[in-house]
């Protein structure tokens, strides 16, 4: 993905003020970006600004997100902070369950690749008919 093809931010007046907390990774699909972070670990030459703890900088794009961590030193690979107002579990490996709660996670941006979740991806994914590799669902490589 080239870097003038990643999404936008939901709502750029918004950025920089989630929670630091969030999940990590996981739920197979994306509805949309909140904004783009890079971590700093101060025990990795990152500027000690927090008594020794770690930190992030929020930003509405993935190109300045890219140039800062490019640029600084401690910091770690950049993450894109989603949005799933659907998700797909995984609680064991194999097993699949459709979870309608919302919920907000760091996701390498790499995963924004995966085109966004539409009304029939999970459907799709979880359907007897699916395909016999499902992960090509969310790949965008079968037609929903």
């Amino acid at each position: 993905m080239k870097s003038n093809e990643y999404p936008k931010v939901l709502d750029p007046e918004l950025v920089g003020s989630y929670d630091a907390s969030a999940c990590a990774g996981g739920g197979f699909v994306w509805d949309a970006v909140l904004e783009y972070r890079v971590w700093l670990h101060p025990e990795r030459g990152a500027l000690d600004e927090f008594d020794g703890n770690d930190h992030f900088y929020a930003f509405e794009n993935y190109e300045d997100a890219l140039e800062f961590y490019s640029s600084t030193k401690g910091a770690e690979e950049l993450l894109a902070l989603i949005l799933q107002k659907e998700y797909i579990n995984e609680p064991e490996p194999g097993v699949y369950e459709h979870k309608t709660e919302k919920r907000i996670t760091e996701w390498p941006v790499e995963f924004l690749s995966r085109p966004r979740r539409t009304a029939n991806t999970i459907p799709n994914f979880l359907s007897p008919d699916a395909p016999s590799n499902k992960l090509d669902i969310l790949r965008g490589l079968v037609d929903e």
